[in-house]
């Protein structure tokens, strides 16, 4: 098993089966909907123009050379490229998102692996994709490919440390739609990262790039995502989406996060997105957007844990069960009256400790801590430093628990400040 760079393959002479060189490597082609690491095919300019040579006809390569089993005349014309991946044109000084290192990086060259096989008793070799080469190594190959001897060039690349990504770690971006589907090409190894880190790696992306790892991303993991973006970026990439695409998303979102977003964007755009998406979910960010942003009501998120006050520790845990909010809402259960005035506040850690029958009016902490709508985001952030919240409860002006301010929204609040 050895490997051979795509620059090296590139420009190398083909053999067919009389022996007579017949045209030399003009590409190297991925079939993804087939295998997204075999090689193909090749695309072999020829004094008749350019023909596609299938893989499955080269018996070997051997310094520089491709040895087919079939005569030149026998390999079709390359009419387009049509559900193929072409390494130069596709790959080479392209940028790609190195998924373990969680960041976007350009391909200098790429490394393929050459496997001897035995096939029906027939000796034959396989290509395969192996790495993306994203350092110096790379580069200089290609810049010194022709200009130096061939000795002196590996010698001196030999010189000089890898920087290597295996190819099952690369996410490519494709920003054509059409393509993008007929190429299969999805982000299934981003979508595995933490949505802190996606963000981090969307904002080094243009604008075009931004929208085509969005348009694969499943919606819960886009919403995360968008909420972990900055500001600007974020308004930028739901304006790029379709209307119904961008409501998917925000629908998504915590409530007052999509509230904070829609507010930026341009009231027709807005509007645009609230009537896709379904009417529960637009009613309670239309209600946030009503609210000052720099207030405890522009702040807080309708998501919460609230049951009756006469509710035990296994109705909670019932209530837990069927919950959709956010994870940092779940720290605190709120006890309410018929009338929704707000009652009491139980943490979870006193609910994971207590009997199932235990009323949770018995669990309550002490001081109960609310503040109201009109707040500010001074006063907020005070009550969250003096008494080490997680959550604060938001009330209207008949003590009826109207939202909750997290802490995550406390860190983002200051953020914005700083």
């Amino acid at each position: 098993m050895t490997s051979l760079p795509l620059s090296e393959l590139l420009g190398s002479t083909v053999i067919d089966a009389s022996g007579a060189a017949s045209g030399r490597v003009r590409e190297v082609t991925l079939a993804p909907q087939e295998d997204r690491n075999r090689i193909a095919s090749f695309i072999v300019k020829t004094k008749s123009g350019n023909r596609t040579l299938p893989y499955s006809a080269i018996s070997r390569i051997d310094d520089h050379h491709l040895h087919s089993t079939s005569n030149a005349t026998d390999w079709p014309r390359a009419n387009g490229s049509e559900g193929l991946f072409l390494l130069e044109r596709d790959l080479l000084d392209q940028q790609v998102i190195d998924v373990h290192g969680r960041k976007v990086v350009r391909v200098n060259d790429v490394d393929l692996q050459v496997e001897s096989t035995n096939e029906a008793g027939r000796d034959r070799v396989v290509l395969r994709i192996q790495s993306v080469d994203i350092g110096t190594r790379g580069a200089l190959r290609r810049l010194l490919r022709g200009l130096a001897p061939r000795s002196a060039l590996h010698s001196l690349i030999a010189k000089i440390p890898p920087r290597t990504i295996p190819w099952g770690f690369v996410d490519v971006i494709e920003t054509d739609p059409a393509r993008r589907i007929k190429l299969k090409i999805s982000h299934d190894g981003i979508a595995k990262l933490h949505p802190a880190d996606i963000a981090d790696i969307v904002e080094e992306l243009a604008p075009a790039e931004r929208e085509a790892v969005f348009q694969t991303l499943d919606e819960n993991i886009a919403a995360e995502t968008l909420e972990e973006v900055e500001p600007k970026v974020q308004k930028a990439i739901v304006e790029s989406l379709d209307s119904e695409r961008a409501a998917d998303i925000v629908e998504e979102m915590d409530p007052d996060a999509a509230a904070d977003l829609l507010a930026d964007l341009p009231q027709d755009r807005t509007e645009q997105i609230l009537v896709e998406m379904k009417p529960e979910a637009s009613q309670e960010v239309v209600e946030l957007l009503e609210h000052r942003e720099e207030t405890a009501a522009g702040r807080m998120t309708t998501d919460f844990l609230a049951v009756p006050v006469n509710a035990t520790v296994e109705n909670a845990i019932a209530v837990m069960r069927e919950f959709e909010g956010g994870i940092e809402t779940v720290s605190t259960i709120y006890l309410v009256d018929s009338h929704g005035t707000l009652a009491g506040a139980v943490p979870l850690v006193k609910l994971v400790l207590a009997q199932p029958g235990t009323p949770l009016l018995s669990l309550t902490q002490e001081p109960l801590v609310s503040t109201r709508e009109e707040t500010s985001d001074r006063e907020v952030a005070a009550l969250f430093d003096k008494y080490n919240l997680l959550t604060l409860p938001v009330v209207d002006d008949h003590s009826r628990l109207a939202g909750v301010i997290t802490s995550d929204d406390v860190i983002t609040m200051l953020r914005s400040k700083l």
